[in-house]
């Protein structure tokens, strides 16, 4: 039998939402929001001491918000006595890659008791600049204070700033439509999968409590543009994109089997955490391979699955990071499950909210309640994505325990860039490898993306002119067809390309 000072469990969870969309409810600031859920996942537990018991902290990065050490000042206010802390970088997969960090550290008794918490108040801070309110006068810290600052580097690479593939509005894009190519659907199919999926996932934003927008859509109105449903990209409009301007907050208490026993935590409070894996690409999305997979996702579920010894048939519920449709059909895809699959359990960021890196806390919080009301033994999943597919992390919770204890690996395995040499100032032809085309917000064409290969193999990124930004969109004939495999003359002048295709198009 394992050690049960090994074997890490999940005995509290909580998470809440200050307002929700349409209504605003009082300012409040990251700390007061995750200090309110941390109280009540210790309150979960059912253990009036466990506050004092806490001897890790850890945060996921707020990006709302600047803290010096908000787990530090977290431990205040709960009475923990100077437990171990730490705060993540920016990326969404963090709340996933942290809990599979804190059961590891219980495997290996370097702790005991742990926090992991997070939360963002975007839609705070952006109602007081709007009414051009400083938060630190109504009583936000400034140590340091204010929403933490980004550069260019942090939107993309040099390669990519060139080209102007730059922020998730366009990226994700280019993965959707190269992925809907590698499965046989044009772009109007595309778009349809992801309105039914993004349908079930609406319902049940519209069941949870602390959805931002709990309103249930059909998939016509989810797939369908128009004055409040405004086209992004060529592939999303925008309830397909993320909802980032909410406040949200979660929090979760993990601590050893023995513990908890120690402790007398109640059995049906308990959940085990079996562990998970974790794998990570070139930030330099121009630097991989392909467009149309994550290899550093297909690594992650591989190995998670393999290390607990299960498929992804044997899972029966599955939360998927969902800032964007092509991320839970990636998932779907690494599984080995139909299109039919649903995999979320929050109803993904458009709907339930897009706390920007601590979503899938939420997701964890969700699942752990779930297999406590659940009858079936089954495994189930969370996933967590950073970057532009670019951070990978998944981790696998069960009512009962693994017989073998712990089976994950924190140790993030590297996934490296083998994609082509990029040209710089080509003149020639070229096909298209992927492609969007992003919009104004009167949804005319604003300009196109494009990524290539040359005859030599070489490839070649830019962004056109809205004109022809308009003449690729006319040659998908309103989405019957890819420019996927569309062959082009393409002059690069500094990221800036001129386009034409060989096969001529219909006004």
């Amino acid at each position: 039998m394992t050690d049960p000072t090994t074997v890490p469990v999940i005995i509290g969870v909580a998470d809440i939402r200050s307002g929700r969309a349409g209504a605003p409810a009082t300012p409040r600031d990251p700390l007061d929001l995750i200090s309110e859920a941390t109280i009540a996942a210790l309150a979960d537990t059912g253990i009036e001491t466990i506050g004092s018991r806490v001897d890790t902290i850890y945060a996921v990065k707020t990006a709302s918000w600047s803290y010096d050490d908000l787990p530090g000042l977290l431990a205040k206010r709960i009475g923990a006595d100077s437990p171990r802390t730490w705060t993540s970088s920016i990326g969404g997969h963090w709340p996933a890659a942290l809990l599979d960090r804190i059961a590891s550290e219980i495997a290996d008794r370097s702790s005991s008791v742990a926090l992991l918490v997070g939360g963002e108040a975007q839609a705070s801070v952006t109602a007081l600049m709007k009414l051009g309110v400083d938060p630190t006068t109504r009583g936000w810290l400034a140590a340091p204070g204010g929403p933490p600052t980004f550069t260019s580097d942090d939107l993309g690479s040099p390669e990519m700033q060139r080209a102007g593939i730059l922020a998730p509005t366009r990226v994700y894009p280019l993965f959707e439509n190269r992925f809907s190519y590698d499965i046989g659907d044009n772009p109007q199919q595309s778009r349809e999968y992801s309105a039914r999926m993004y349908a079930q996932f609406s319902e049940l934003a519209a069941a949870h409590p602390c959805a931002w927008m709990p309103t249930a859509r059909t998939s016509e109105d989810i797939a369908t543009s128009g004055p409040k449903n405004r086209l992004v990209s060529d592939a999303y409009p925008l309830t397909m994109n993320a909802m980032p301007f909410v406040d949200q907050a979660a929090a979760i208490v993990v601590c050893s089997l023995a513990a908890a026993i120690e402790l007398g935590v109640a059995e049906d409070r308990i959940v085990y955490l079996w562990g998970g894996a974790g794998a990570t690409e070139s930030a330099d999305v121009l630097a991989r391979k392909d467009f149309g997979r994550s290899a550093a996702l297909t690594s992650a579920v591989d190995r998670t699955l393999k290390q607990a010894e299960v498929t992804g048939g044997d899972l029966r519920i599955i939360d998927a990071y969902s800032c964007f449709p092509v991320v839970p059909k990636l998932l779907i895809q690494a599984l080995g499950l139909p299109h039919s699959t649903v995999p979320s359990v929050l109803g993904g960021h458009s709907f339930f909210g897009g706390p920007l890196n601590s979503y899938s806390l939420h997701a964890i919080a969700e699942v752990t309640r779930l297999l406590r009301s659940s009858d079936v033994d089954a495994p189930a999943l969370v996933h967590a994505n950073g970057g532009y597919l670019t951070h990978q992390h998944t981790v696998l919770l069960a009512r009962t325990p693994h017989r073998n204890g712990y089976v994950g690996d924190p140790n993030i395995h590297e996934i490296p860039a083998t994609g082509p040499p990029m040209l710089h100032g080509y003149i020639g032809d070229a096909d298209i490898v992927t492609a969007t085309i992003d919009f104004e917000r009167d949804e005319s064409p604003k300009s196109a993306l494009i990524i290539a290969v040359t005859d030599d193999g070489s490839r070649v990124a830019g962004h056109t002119d809205s004109n022809d930004a308009a003449t690729l969109l006319r040659y998908t004939q309103g989405g019957a067809r890819s420019l996927v495999g569309a062959r082009i003359s393409i002059t690069d002048h500094d990221g800036r390309v001129a386009v034409s295709l060989k096969e001529e198009v219909q006004p």
